[in-house]
């Protein structure tokens, strides 16, 4: 079986987000079970010129853009045993980070297009399934079935659409539908690529792919509900039938206490002096009191409502005054940087506010907090929660989406649990929860270290779910 799956960003070439880490590890999981899976993205200036200096150009051709032609480089490497292909373009692609432009559309209007027309030109590999990621390729579902559908190249492939967060769907004018992506106004209809006024890439391939993704079970559910759907959830009824949930994975191999080189001390479910080590350096880096015995919160996130960052201001005060500390790294609304600096200043003893973002610290800060915080409004899968596991730091969030399906809260009756978790949006559902955990860190030692193992050994490699997406492909081949 072969696999080509389209994204807009993918480890270590460039990573805005959580699809970076997917994009990497999936294909590489997929790879190791037998399937034929390769990377294309664009080619981007950002990317590290190490990286750029190692590909190889396999063909150029002319890319339609509307009524315009568009030059289309492929370029093609190899990264731990993943082939990865690049479209190369300077006038789309040469630019600092990967989104945030006033002609995304445009962009990836073209990188859409470009991958389609890349498929001509990589030798002997012709995917039997196209796996699309959210919006940057979801345009290319419908353009392969309008522009491709009559091209004997193409026939076969069926399609996979993978929604990382529905919340993104690029919404752009309806112009872009012909002058852009070179598409009928037949497809400007509620069924297809219409969003109000304007058209959806998001919406096209939700409603034309062959099967749609999401990241876990429970977001599944969630974004029938118009509550979660962002207008979608009419159509997400509609193809419940073809809607999987399949939650993410962590590479463990990258992640791993006991190998990994940018923590200070390794350490393994079976031997925990190391995370208490760990816990002394990042407080000696941190300027905050050296103590072992005391508890740590870690929260690695950005600083915005959807991870829960107006719950934690409500009730910071209250966190504060506990015998704990609290460590933050990250960026995001300016209310809410502002909001840590200022509790920075007031319990410079208790709170650690790093308001930038360092790959290295968020390890560290995994590797040395006995807790790890998330108490996001809704969360489509989520990393965080699998790394803190991963790094033995017992998770704090609540039941929505890929927490829910991956955290369980301790039950003191049965024994059950690898973490603590609440079930209202509500802040001081929240703090109590906080004050639970606090209390079995104190109270009983013997509770909490065998959480801290069980976290630890748990299995969520990406080996699983690779195998469900086997399942998923194998469906509709």
């Amino acid at each position: 079986m072969k696999v080509l799956f389209a994204a807009a960003e993918a480890h270590p070439f460039i990573k805005i987000g959580g699809l970076g880490d997917v994009a990497y590890a999936l294909p590489k999981a997929l790879r190791r079970i037998g399937i034929d899976a390769r990377v294309i993205l664009p080619k981007y200036g950002s990317i590290p010129e190490n990286f750029k200096n190692s590909m190889q150009t396999i063909a150029t051709f002319n890319v339609p853009v509307g009524w315009r032609n568009q030059y289309g480089g492929l370029q093609y490497m190899e990264y731990d045993g993943v082939p990865f292909y690049f479209i190369d373009n300077e006038y789309y692609f040469k630019r600092e980070g990967a989104y945030g432009y006033f002609d995304d559309g445009e962009r990836f209007g073209y990188f859409c297009r470009a991958l389609l027309e890349a498929i001509k030109h990589m030798g002997d590999f012709r995917p039997d399934i196209l796996h699309c990621n959210d919006w940057h390729t979801g345009a290319s579902i419908p353009m392969l079935y309008w522009h491709y559908g009559w091209d004997k190249i193409y026939s076969g492939i069926k399609t996979v659409f993978t929604i990382h967060n529905l919340k993104y769907q690029g919404i752009f004018p309806k112009e872009v539908l012909g002058d852009i992506l070179g598409l009928g106004w037949d497809l400007f209809t509620e069924d297809r690529m219409k969003y109000y006024d304007a058209i959806s890439f998001m919406k096209g391939a939700i409603a034309m792919a062959h099967k749609v993704t999401t990241v876990s079970r429970t977001y599944a559910e969630e974004i029938k509900d118009p509550y979660y759907g962002e207008g979608l959830d009419g159509l997400l009824r509609y193809r419940a039938w073809d809607l999987w949930g399949i939650i993410n994975g962590i590479d463990t191999e990258i992640y791993n206490p006991e190998t990994d080189k940018e923590i200070p001390f390794n350490y393994h479910g079976g031997y925990l002096e190391g995370k208490l080590k760990n816990k002394e350096e990042l407080q000696r880096n941190l300027n905050l009191p050296v103590n072992r015995d005391i508890p740590m919160i870690g929260m690695v996130t950005r600083l915005v409502d959807q991870k829960g960052l107006d719950l934690v201001a409500h009730v910071m005060d209250e966190i504060l005054q506990m015998e704990l500390q609290f460590v933050v790294l990250g960026t995001g609304d300016v209310r809410y940087e502002n909001m840590l600096k200022h509790f920075r200043w007031k319990y410079p003893q208790k709170l650690s506010a790093n308001i930038y973002f360092d790959n290295g610290l968020a390890k560290r800060i995994y590797a040395a907090s006995d807790m790890f915080l998330m108490p996001s409004k809704f969360e489509p899968c989520g990393i965080g929660q699998l790394l803190a596991l991963r790094y033995g730091s017992l998770p704090i969030v609540r039941e929505t989406g890929g927490l829910k399906d991956t955290v369980h809260s301790y039950n003191e009756y049965t024994g059950e649990g690898n973490g603590f978790s609440f079930t209202n949006y509500n802040a001081h559902d929240m703090l109590f929860t906080i004050q639970r955990a606090v209390h079995f860190y104190y109270e009983r030692k013997d509770v909490w270290y065998e959480l801290v193992r069980r976290a630890m050994w748990e299995d969520n490699s990406w080996y699983r779910s690779a195998n469900k997406y086997v399942e998923l492909y194998s469906s509709i081949m």
